[in-house]
């Protein structure tokens, strides 16, 4: 499972609607820091399948979405969960810091994987 494009038309349909939490990469092509940390979202895509639904916004050609959650400075990486959104990382970030913030919005009572 890899990330998969998500635009202005269908972020409400693929994010707000999951019935499990999303992790959303906002990113450009141009953007150096968003080919950095592009490994890591494909990384914790394939880790979590199933478990967290992950996409990747294209802020230059979607910026309704992207003024919508007041994007700023990319890569910006969101987590959202029943429609809302709930946290939110800028900048690339080591693989252990996303996951550890991805697994606070996990099926709650399971045991934590452990890191590795």
């Amino acid at each position: 499972m890899t990330a998969a494009a998500v635009t202005d038309n269908s972020f409400d349909q693929e994010v707000l609607q999951s019935a499990i939490p999303v992790l959303v990469d906002f990113w450009a092509p141009w953007c150096g820091p968003c080919r950095i940390v592009a490994p890591v979202v494909e990384e914790v895509a394939e880790q979590f399948d199933g478990q967290v639904k992950v996409v990747k916004v294209n802020t230059d050609e979607n910026p309704s979405v992207a003024s919508k959650y007041g994007i700023r400075s990319i890569p910006t990486l969101m987590i959202f969960k029943d429609g809302q959104r709930v946290d939110m990382v800028v900048g690339a970030v080591p693989k252990t810091t996303l996951i550890t913030t991805l697994e606070k919005y996990m099926s709650e009572g399971g045991e934590s994987a452990p890191e590795g």
